[in-house]
Protein backbone atom coordinates (compact mmCIF):
# COMPACT_ATOMS: atom_id res chain seq x y z
CA UNK A 1 0.00 0.00 0.00
CA UNK A 2 1.42 3.39 -0.97
CA UNK A 3 0.50 6.83 0.28
CA UNK A 4 -3.25 7.62 -0.19
CA UNK A 5 -2.89 10.72 -2.24
CA UNK A 6 -5.13 13.72 -2.10
CA UNK A 7 -1.85 15.50 -2.70
CA UNK A 8 -1.04 16.26 0.92
CA UNK A 9 1.59 14.87 3.23
CA UNK A 10 -0.39 15.69 6.32
CA UNK A 11 -1.63 13.51 9.14
CA UNK A 12 -4.27 14.59 11.65
CA UNK A 13 -4.25 12.76 14.98
CA UNK A 14 -7.61 12.87 16.72
CA UNK A 15 -9.20 12.16 20.09
CA UNK A 16 -12.84 11.50 19.11
CA UNK A 17 -15.66 13.08 21.12
CA UNK A 18 -17.14 11.29 24.10
CA UNK A 19 -18.06 13.61 26.96
CA UNK A 20 -19.41 16.19 24.52
CA UNK A 21 -21.90 13.61 23.30
CA UNK A 22 -23.66 13.69 26.69
CA UNK A 23 -24.13 17.46 26.78
CA UNK A 24 -23.39 20.28 24.33
CA UNK A 25 -21.42 22.30 26.85
CA UNK A 26 -19.17 19.54 28.22
CA UNK A 27 -15.45 19.68 27.50
CA UNK A 28 -12.45 17.46 28.18
CA UNK A 29 -10.03 20.22 29.13
CA UNK A 30 -7.01 18.01 28.77
CA UNK A 31 -4.25 17.51 26.24
CA UNK A 32 -4.42 13.75 25.58
CA UNK A 33 -0.96 12.33 26.26
CA UNK A 34 -1.25 9.92 23.35
CA UNK A 35 -1.70 12.81 20.92
CA UNK A 36 1.22 14.66 22.52
CA UNK A 37 3.61 11.73 22.28
CA UNK A 38 2.61 10.76 18.73
CA UNK A 39 2.47 14.25 17.23
CA UNK A 40 5.80 15.20 18.82
CA UNK A 41 7.40 12.02 17.47
CA UNK A 42 6.10 12.67 13.96
CA UNK A 43 7.30 16.27 14.11
CA UNK A 44 10.83 15.37 15.20
CA UNK A 45 11.37 12.15 13.24
CA UNK A 46 9.57 12.66 9.91
CA UNK A 47 8.98 15.45 7.42
CA UNK A 48 5.21 15.02 7.46
CA UNK A 49 2.94 17.85 8.55
CA UNK A 50 1.01 16.87 11.67
CA UNK A 51 -1.90 18.36 13.60
CA UNK A 52 -3.33 16.98 16.84
CA UNK A 53 -7.03 17.56 17.40
CA UNK A 54 -8.93 16.87 20.60
CA UNK A 55 -12.53 16.81 19.34
CA UNK A 56 -13.71 16.35 22.95
CA UNK A 57 -12.46 19.85 23.84
CA UNK A 58 -14.83 22.81 23.66
CA UNK A 59 -13.27 26.21 24.38
CA UNK A 60 -15.07 27.76 27.33
CA UNK A 61 -16.96 24.53 28.03
CA UNK A 62 -17.81 23.07 31.43
CA UNK A 63 -16.25 20.14 33.27
CA UNK A 64 -18.44 17.04 32.88
CA UNK A 65 -20.48 15.64 35.74
CA UNK A 66 -20.98 11.90 36.01
CA UNK A 67 -24.51 12.55 37.28
CA UNK A 68 -25.37 13.46 33.70
CA UNK A 69 -24.23 10.07 32.37
CA UNK A 70 -27.61 8.47 33.09
CA UNK A 71 -31.16 9.47 32.23
CA UNK A 72 -31.45 12.44 29.89
CA UNK A 73 -27.69 12.67 29.34
CA UNK A 74 -27.48 9.02 28.27
CA UNK A 75 -30.39 9.47 25.83
CA UNK A 76 -28.71 12.54 24.36
CA UNK A 77 -25.47 10.56 23.99
CA UNK A 78 -27.25 7.75 22.12
CA UNK A 79 -29.02 10.22 19.85
CA UNK A 80 -25.70 11.89 19.00
CA UNK A 81 -24.30 8.52 17.96
CA UNK A 82 -27.38 7.68 15.90
CA UNK A 83 -27.59 11.01 14.10
CA UNK A 84 -24.23 12.36 12.99
CA UNK A 85 -25.63 15.60 11.57
CA UNK A 86 -25.58 17.79 14.70
CA UNK A 87 -23.37 20.76 15.45
CA UNK A 88 -20.53 18.71 16.93
CA UNK A 89 -20.24 16.48 13.88
CA UNK A 90 -20.41 19.49 11.54
CA UNK A 91 -17.61 21.05 13.58
CA UNK A 92 -15.47 17.91 13.13
CA UNK A 93 -16.26 17.78 9.41
CA UNK A 94 -15.30 21.43 8.99
CA UNK A 95 -12.02 20.90 10.88
CA UNK A 96 -11.05 17.96 8.68
CA UNK A 97 -11.97 19.87 5.52
CA UNK A 98 -9.82 22.79 6.69
CA UNK A 99 -6.81 20.58 7.48
CA UNK A 100 -7.17 18.34 4.41
CA UNK A 101 -5.12 15.36 5.67
CA UNK A 102 -4.31 12.31 3.58
CA UNK A 103 -4.06 10.26 6.82
CA UNK A 104 -6.38 10.45 9.82
CA UNK A 105 -5.13 8.71 12.97
CA UNK A 106 -7.83 8.17 15.59
CA UNK A 107 -7.00 7.05 19.13
CA UNK A 108 -9.82 5.13 20.77
CA UNK A 109 -10.64 3.65 24.13
CA UNK A 110 -13.53 1.18 24.32
CA UNK A 111 -15.97 3.83 25.53
CA UNK A 112 -15.34 6.15 22.55
CA UNK A 113 -14.76 3.46 19.92
CA UNK A 114 -18.21 3.91 18.37
CA UNK A 115 -17.61 7.65 18.22
CA UNK A 116 -14.26 6.96 16.52
CA UNK A 117 -16.07 4.92 13.85
CA UNK A 118 -18.54 7.77 13.28
CA UNK A 119 -15.60 10.11 12.71
CA UNK A 120 -14.00 7.62 10.32
CA UNK A 121 -17.21 7.39 8.27
CA UNK A 122 -17.46 11.16 8.08
CA UNK A 123 -13.87 11.34 6.87
CA UNK A 124 -14.38 8.63 4.24
CA UNK A 125 -17.52 10.39 2.99
CA UNK A 126 -15.51 13.61 2.57
CA UNK A 127 -12.51 11.90 0.97
CA UNK A 128 -12.78 8.16 0.14
CA UNK A 129 -9.00 8.08 -0.38
CA UNK A 130 -8.17 9.27 3.12
CA UNK A 131 -6.33 6.55 5.05
CA UNK A 132 -7.94 5.83 8.42
CA UNK A 133 -5.53 4.52 11.06
CA UNK A 134 -7.01 3.39 14.37
CA UNK A 135 -4.84 3.22 17.49
CA UNK A 136 -5.20 3.43 21.24
CA UNK A 137 -6.22 0.92 23.93
CA UNK A 138 -9.26 -0.50 22.12
CA UNK A 139 -7.35 -1.39 18.95
CA UNK A 140 -4.61 -2.98 21.06
CA UNK A 141 -7.07 -5.08 23.05
CA UNK A 142 -9.40 -6.31 20.28
CA UNK A 143 -6.90 -6.50 17.39
CA UNK A 144 -8.45 -8.12 14.32
CA UNK A 145 -12.02 -7.44 15.49
CA UNK A 146 -11.56 -3.68 14.99
CA UNK A 147 -10.96 -4.34 11.30
CA UNK A 148 -14.49 -5.69 10.84
CA UNK A 149 -15.41 -2.07 10.24
CA UNK A 150 -14.72 -1.25 6.57
CA UNK A 151 -13.99 2.41 7.31
CA UNK A 152 -10.85 1.39 9.23
CA UNK A 153 -7.88 0.79 6.93
CA UNK A 154 -5.11 0.03 9.45
CA UNK A 155 -4.91 -0.70 13.18
CA UNK A 156 -1.85 0.12 15.26
CA UNK A 157 -1.44 -2.38 18.10
CA UNK A 158 0.64 -1.59 21.17
CA UNK A 159 2.90 1.43 21.63
CA UNK A 160 2.54 3.69 18.65
CA UNK A 161 5.50 6.07 18.64
CA UNK A 162 7.89 3.93 16.58
CA UNK A 163 5.11 2.29 14.60
CA UNK A 164 3.66 5.56 13.29
CA UNK A 165 7.08 6.69 12.05
CA UNK A 166 7.60 3.41 10.18
CA UNK A 167 4.04 3.54 8.82
CA UNK A 168 4.56 7.02 7.34
CA UNK A 169 7.89 5.84 5.92
CA UNK A 170 6.03 3.01 4.19
CA UNK A 171 3.43 5.40 2.78
CA UNK A 172 6.33 7.38 1.30
CA UNK A 173 7.47 4.18 -0.46
CA UNK A 174 10.63 3.63 1.57
CA UNK A 175 9.50 0.25 2.89
CA UNK A 176 6.60 -2.16 2.64
CA UNK A 177 3.73 -1.87 5.12
CA UNK A 178 3.82 -5.60 5.71
CA UNK A 179 7.36 -5.15 7.06
CA UNK A 180 6.20 -2.70 9.75
CA UNK A 181 5.59 -4.62 12.99
CA UNK A 182 2.63 -3.61 15.13
CA UNK A 183 0.02 -3.27 12.36
CA UNK A 184 -3.17 -5.02 11.32
CA UNK A 185 -4.11 -4.19 7.74
CA UNK A 186 -6.06 -5.27 4.70
CA UNK A 187 -4.41 -7.30 1.96
CA UNK A 188 -7.11 -7.57 -0.66
CA UNK A 189 -9.94 -9.52 0.98
CA UNK A 190 -7.70 -10.75 3.77
CA UNK A 191 -6.86 -9.08 7.07
CA UNK A 192 -3.29 -9.68 8.16
CA UNK A 193 -1.16 -8.94 11.19
CA UNK A 194 2.45 -7.83 10.79
CA UNK A 195 3.37 -9.21 14.20
CA UNK A 196 4.14 -7.74 17.60
CA UNK A 197 6.43 -4.77 17.98
CA UNK A 198 8.96 -4.75 20.81
CA UNK A 199 8.28 -2.33 23.64
CA UNK A 200 10.33 0.84 23.84
CA UNK A 201 13.05 0.06 26.37
CA UNK A 202 14.49 3.55 26.78
CA UNK A 203 11.53 5.81 27.58
CA UNK A 204 13.90 8.79 27.78
CA UNK A 205 14.05 8.72 23.96
CA UNK A 206 10.42 9.87 23.82
CA UNK A 207 9.57 13.55 23.43
CA UNK A 208 7.77 15.52 26.15
CA UNK A 209 4.06 15.59 25.18
CA UNK A 210 3.66 19.31 25.92
CA UNK A 211 6.82 20.36 24.09
CA UNK A 212 5.38 20.71 20.58
CA UNK A 213 1.77 21.39 21.59
CA UNK A 214 1.94 25.16 20.91
CA UNK A 215 2.54 24.51 17.20
CA UNK A 216 0.73 21.18 16.72
CA UNK A 217 -2.37 21.16 18.95
CA UNK A 218 -5.51 22.67 17.46
CA UNK A 219 -6.82 25.56 19.63
CA UNK A 220 -3.73 25.37 21.85
CA UNK A 221 -4.09 28.95 23.05
CA UNK A 222 -7.66 28.29 24.21
CA UNK A 223 -6.75 25.47 26.62
CA UNK A 224 -6.35 26.21 30.33
CA UNK A 225 -2.81 25.70 31.63
CA UNK A 226 -4.03 22.74 33.72
CA UNK A 227 -4.79 20.81 30.50
CA UNK A 228 -1.07 20.00 30.26
CA UNK A 229 -0.42 18.85 33.83
CA UNK A 230 -0.51 15.06 33.20
CA UNK A 231 2.75 13.15 32.89
CA UNK A 232 3.96 9.53 32.90
CA UNK A 233 6.98 8.44 34.93
CA UNK A 234 6.47 4.76 34.04
CA UNK A 235 4.68 2.44 31.64
CA UNK A 236 3.33 -0.91 32.77
CA UNK A 237 1.89 -2.19 36.04
CA UNK A 238 2.99 -5.33 37.92
CA UNK A 239 -0.43 -5.93 39.46
CA UNK A 240 -2.97 -8.29 37.95
CA UNK A 241 -6.42 -6.87 38.64
CA UNK A 242 -9.19 -8.96 37.11
CA UNK A 243 -10.92 -6.08 35.29
CA UNK A 244 -7.93 -4.04 34.10
CA UNK A 245 -6.85 -3.84 30.46
CA UNK A 246 -3.49 -2.19 31.11
CA UNK A 247 -1.52 -5.41 30.93
CA UNK A 248 -2.94 -6.06 27.44
CA UNK A 249 -1.19 -2.88 26.27
CA UNK A 250 1.85 -2.15 28.47
CA UNK A 251 2.28 -5.67 29.94
CA UNK A 252 2.95 -6.28 33.65
CA UNK A 253 6.60 -5.30 33.34
CA UNK A 254 7.19 -1.75 34.50
CA UNK A 255 9.54 0.44 32.50
CA UNK A 256 10.91 3.60 34.11
CA UNK A 257 11.95 6.94 32.72
CA UNK A 258 15.11 8.26 34.34
CA UNK A 259 14.42 10.57 37.26
CA UNK A 260 16.41 13.31 35.50
CA UNK A 261 14.16 12.99 32.43
CA UNK A 262 10.98 13.28 34.53
CA UNK A 263 12.36 16.32 36.37
CA UNK A 264 13.25 18.01 33.08
CA UNK A 265 9.69 17.53 31.85
CA UNK A 266 8.30 18.99 35.08
CA UNK A 267 10.64 21.98 34.75
CA UNK A 268 9.35 22.52 31.21
CA UNK A 269 5.77 22.51 32.47
CA UNK A 270 6.61 24.92 35.27
CA UNK A 271 8.22 27.27 32.75
CA UNK A 272 4.80 27.36 31.08
CA UNK A 273 3.16 28.44 34.33
CA UNK A 274 2.16 25.13 35.89
CA UNK A 275 2.75 24.54 39.60
CA UNK A 276 0.79 21.29 39.79
CA UNK A 277 1.14 17.98 37.92
CA UNK A 278 -0.58 14.61 37.99
CA UNK A 279 1.31 11.36 37.45
CA UNK A 280 -0.83 9.33 35.05
CA UNK A 281 1.03 6.08 35.79
CA UNK A 282 -1.30 3.09 36.22
CA UNK A 283 0.32 2.62 39.64
CA UNK A 284 2.74 5.17 41.06
CA UNK A 285 5.68 4.03 43.14
CA UNK A 286 5.88 0.35 42.20
CA UNK A 287 9.64 0.47 42.84
CA UNK A 288 10.45 1.79 46.30
CA UNK A 289 13.98 2.97 45.47
CA UNK A 290 12.72 4.83 42.39
CA UNK A 291 9.90 6.43 44.40
CA UNK A 292 12.26 7.78 47.08
CA UNK A 293 14.71 8.97 44.43
CA UNK A 294 11.97 10.78 42.48
CA UNK A 295 10.55 12.37 45.63
CA UNK A 296 14.00 13.59 46.66
CA UNK A 297 14.60 15.06 43.20
CA UNK A 298 11.21 16.83 43.14
CA UNK A 299 11.85 18.27 46.60
CA UNK A 300 15.33 19.47 45.58
CA UNK A 301 14.77 20.64 42.00
CA UNK A 302 11.08 21.61 41.92
CA UNK A 303 10.38 23.37 45.24
CA UNK A 304 6.77 24.41 45.68
CA UNK A 305 5.44 21.88 43.16
CA UNK A 306 2.18 20.16 44.08
CA UNK A 307 1.40 16.80 42.57
CA UNK A 308 -0.99 13.86 42.69
CA UNK A 309 -0.96 10.18 41.71
CA UNK A 310 -2.73 6.83 42.03
CA UNK A 311 -1.08 4.27 44.29
CA UNK A 312 -1.77 0.66 45.31
CA UNK A 313 -2.87 -0.08 48.88
CA UNK A 314 0.06 -2.48 49.34
CA UNK A 315 2.56 0.29 48.58
CA UNK A 316 1.30 2.62 51.29
CA UNK A 317 3.27 2.92 54.51
CA UNK A 318 4.32 5.76 56.78
CA UNK A 319 7.78 6.20 55.27
CA UNK A 320 6.49 6.28 51.68
CA UNK A 321 3.69 8.73 52.37
CA UNK A 322 5.95 11.00 54.43
CA UNK A 323 8.44 11.18 51.54
CA UNK A 324 5.62 11.94 49.10
CA UNK A 325 4.18 14.64 51.34
CA UNK A 326 7.58 16.30 51.83
CA UNK A 327 8.02 16.34 48.04
CA UNK A 328 4.72 18.19 47.54
CA UNK A 329 2.18 15.38 47.01
CA UNK A 330 -1.21 16.87 47.88
CA UNK A 331 -3.61 14.25 46.56
CA UNK A 332 -3.62 10.46 46.29
CA UNK A 333 -6.07 8.22 44.45
CA UNK A 334 -6.58 4.76 45.94
CA UNK A 335 -8.30 1.91 44.07
CA UNK A 336 -10.18 0.07 46.82
CA UNK A 337 -13.17 -1.03 44.67
CA UNK A 338 -15.02 -3.33 47.12
CA UNK A 339 -15.76 -3.53 50.81
CA UNK A 340 -15.97 -7.32 50.76
CA UNK A 341 -12.80 -9.41 51.17
CA UNK A 342 -14.13 -12.28 49.10
CA UNK A 343 -14.74 -9.95 46.13
CA UNK A 344 -11.35 -8.29 46.64
CA UNK A 345 -9.80 -11.75 46.39
CA UNK A 346 -11.85 -12.64 43.28
CA UNK A 347 -10.76 -9.48 41.46
CA UNK A 348 -7.16 -9.97 42.67
CA UNK A 349 -6.62 -6.67 44.44
CA UNK A 350 -4.10 -8.42 46.76
CA UNK A 351 -5.30 -6.72 49.95
CA UNK A 352 -8.16 -6.86 52.44
CA UNK A 353 -10.57 -4.06 53.18
CA UNK A 354 -8.98 -3.64 56.61
CA UNK A 355 -5.63 -3.05 54.88
CA UNK A 356 -7.31 -0.44 52.68
CA UNK A 357 -8.63 1.29 55.81
CA UNK A 358 -5.11 1.29 57.28
CA UNK A 359 -3.71 2.81 54.07
CA UNK A 360 -6.34 5.54 54.09
CA UNK A 361 -5.52 6.40 57.71
CA UNK A 362 -1.80 6.72 56.90
CA UNK A 363 -2.51 9.02 53.94
CA UNK A 364 -4.92 11.21 55.93
CA UNK A 365 -2.54 11.33 58.89
CA UNK A 366 -0.01 13.10 56.67
CA UNK A 367 -2.57 15.68 55.55
CA UNK A 368 -2.86 14.48 51.96
CA UNK A 369 -6.23 14.65 50.22
CA UNK A 370 -7.53 11.16 49.43
CA UNK A 371 -9.91 10.10 46.68
CA UNK A 372 -11.06 6.48 46.70
CA UNK A 373 -12.34 4.42 43.77
CA UNK A 374 -15.25 2.10 44.62
CA UNK A 375 -16.99 -0.22 42.16
CA UNK A 376 -20.08 -2.42 42.22
CA UNK A 377 -21.58 -4.93 39.82
CA UNK A 378 -18.77 -7.46 39.49
CA UNK A 379 -20.00 -10.79 38.09
CA UNK A 380 -19.19 -12.37 41.49
CA UNK A 381 -21.14 -9.76 43.49
CA UNK A 382 -24.16 -10.72 45.58
CA UNK A 383 -26.65 -8.59 47.46
CA UNK A 384 -24.58 -9.17 50.62
CA UNK A 385 -21.25 -8.15 49.02
CA UNK A 386 -22.84 -5.04 47.54
CA UNK A 387 -24.18 -4.07 50.95
CA UNK A 388 -20.66 -4.58 52.34
CA UNK A 389 -19.41 -2.10 49.74
CA UNK A 390 -22.09 0.44 50.66
CA UNK A 391 -21.04 0.13 54.32
CA UNK A 392 -17.39 0.50 53.26
CA UNK A 393 -18.21 3.70 51.37
CA UNK A 394 -19.66 5.13 54.58
CA UNK A 395 -16.73 3.94 56.68
CA UNK A 396 -13.54 4.77 54.78
CA UNK A 397 -11.82 8.03 55.72
CA UNK A 398 -11.35 9.99 52.50
CA UNK A 399 -12.19 13.32 50.89
CA UNK A 400 -14.35 11.91 48.11
CA UNK A 401 -15.55 8.65 46.59
CA UNK A 402 -15.28 8.00 42.85
CA UNK A 403 -18.09 5.56 42.10
CA UNK A 404 -18.22 3.17 39.14
CA UNK A 405 -20.29 0.26 37.88
CA UNK A 406 -18.24 -2.67 36.61
CA UNK A 407 -17.76 -2.57 32.82
CA UNK A 408 -16.08 -5.47 30.99
CA UNK A 409 -14.01 -4.06 28.13
CA UNK A 410 -13.53 -6.21 25.02
CA UNK A 411 -10.16 -7.93 24.95
CA UNK A 412 -9.80 -8.09 28.75
CA UNK A 413 -9.92 -11.12 31.00
CA UNK A 414 -13.09 -9.73 32.60
CA UNK A 415 -14.81 -9.64 29.21
CA UNK A 416 -13.87 -13.23 28.46
CA UNK A 417 -15.11 -14.26 31.92
CA UNK A 418 -18.47 -12.59 31.23
CA UNK A 419 -18.67 -14.18 27.79
CA UNK A 420 -18.16 -17.67 29.27
CA UNK A 421 -21.04 -17.08 31.69
CA UNK A 422 -23.41 -15.66 29.11
CA UNK A 423 -23.32 -12.17 30.64
CA UNK A 424 -22.29 -10.67 27.30
CA UNK A 425 -23.19 -12.04 23.89
CA UNK A 426 -22.13 -11.66 20.27
CA UNK A 427 -24.28 -8.55 19.90
CA UNK A 428 -22.46 -6.71 22.70
CA UNK A 429 -22.58 -3.01 21.81
CA UNK A 430 -19.60 -1.29 23.39
CA UNK A 431 -21.28 2.11 22.99
CA UNK A 432 -23.94 1.26 25.59
CA UNK A 433 -21.62 0.68 28.52
CA UNK A 434 -19.56 3.01 30.67
CA UNK A 435 -18.84 3.17 34.39
CA UNK A 436 -22.04 5.13 35.09
CA UNK A 437 -24.27 3.68 32.35
CA UNK A 438 -27.84 2.68 33.30
CA UNK A 439 -27.39 -0.25 30.87
CA UNK A 440 -24.58 -1.86 32.88
CA UNK A 441 -25.55 -5.24 34.29
CA UNK A 442 -23.08 -8.14 34.41
CA UNK A 443 -24.00 -9.97 37.61
CA UNK A 444 -24.28 -13.73 37.96
CA UNK A 445 -26.08 -13.67 41.31
CA UNK A 446 -28.44 -10.67 41.27
CA UNK A 447 -31.47 -10.01 39.05
CA UNK A 448 -31.35 -6.95 36.74
CA UNK A 449 -34.16 -5.24 38.65
CA UNK A 450 -32.55 -5.78 42.05
CA UNK A 451 -29.14 -4.71 40.78
CA UNK A 452 -30.52 -1.47 39.33
CA UNK A 453 -32.14 -0.76 42.70
CA UNK A 454 -28.86 -1.34 44.55
CA UNK A 455 -26.91 0.70 41.99
CA UNK A 456 -29.22 3.68 42.49
CA UNK A 457 -28.97 3.28 46.27
CA UNK A 458 -25.16 3.21 46.09
CA UNK A 459 -25.00 6.23 43.77
CA UNK A 460 -27.23 8.22 46.11
CA UNK A 461 -25.14 7.20 49.12
CA UNK A 462 -21.96 8.31 47.35
CA UNK A 463 -23.56 11.58 46.27
CA UNK A 464 -24.75 12.34 49.79
CA UNK A 465 -21.38 11.49 51.36
CA UNK A 466 -19.43 13.52 48.78
CA UNK A 467 -21.74 16.50 49.25
CA UNK A 468 -21.28 16.40 53.02
CA UNK A 469 -17.51 16.06 52.68
CA UNK A 470 -17.38 19.06 50.36
CA UNK A 471 -19.58 21.03 52.73
CA UNK A 472 -17.25 20.17 55.57
CA UNK A 473 -14.32 21.47 53.51
CA UNK A 474 -16.25 24.66 52.78
CA UNK A 475 -17.01 25.17 56.47
CA UNK A 476 -13.39 24.42 57.39
CA UNK A 477 -12.16 27.01 54.91
CA UNK A 478 -14.33 29.63 56.60
CA UNK A 479 -16.24 30.31 53.39
CA UNK A 480 -19.55 30.15 55.23
CA UNK A 481 -18.56 32.59 57.95
CA UNK A 482 -20.77 35.22 56.29
CA UNK A 483 -23.85 33.12 57.04
CA UNK A 484 -23.83 34.06 60.71
CA UNK A 485 -25.38 32.14 63.53
CA UNK A 486 -28.03 30.13 61.74
CA UNK A 487 -29.55 26.82 62.67
CA UNK A 488 -27.77 23.74 61.35
CA UNK A 489 -30.50 22.96 58.79
CA UNK A 490 -30.48 26.48 57.38
CA UNK A 491 -26.66 26.56 57.37
CA UNK A 492 -26.53 23.32 55.41
CA UNK A 493 -29.20 24.49 52.97
CA UNK A 494 -27.34 27.72 52.27
CA UNK A 495 -24.02 25.89 52.27
CA UNK A 496 -25.22 23.54 49.54
CA UNK A 497 -26.41 26.50 47.50
CA UNK A 498 -23.05 28.20 47.95
CA UNK A 499 -21.21 24.99 47.06
CA UNK A 500 -23.12 24.68 43.79
CA UNK A 501 -22.05 28.19 42.82
CA UNK A 502 -18.35 27.44 43.45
Amino acid sequence: MSRPMNGSRKIVLMEPPYYRLFKDTYSMDRHPLSLGYLSGTIKTRTDWDVVSYNADFKPGGEIFSYKHFAGEGFEYYLENLRTVTGGLWREIEHSLETEGPSVLGITAKSQNFTSALRVARLAKKMDPGMLIVLGGPHASMVGMDAMRNPEVDICVVGEGENTIVDLLDALDGRRDLTDVPGLILRDGEKIISTGTRDLIEDLDTLCFPHEHAPELLKDYDRYPASAFKNIFATRGCPYNCFFCGSREIWTRRTRFRSIENVINEIKGLRARGLDSVHFDDDTFGVNRKYLFGLCAAIKRDCPGLEWSCEIHVKLVDDQVVRAMKEAGCNRIYLGVESGNDSILSEIRKEFTFEEALDASRVIKKHGISLRVFMMIGFPQDTRETLNDTIRAIRKIDCDSIIFSIFTPYPGTEAFRYCEQRGLVDEDFDVALYNHQSPANYFCDNISPKEFRKLAVKTARTVDRINTMKRLKQVFSAGILSRIGRLGMKESLRRGKRLLLRR
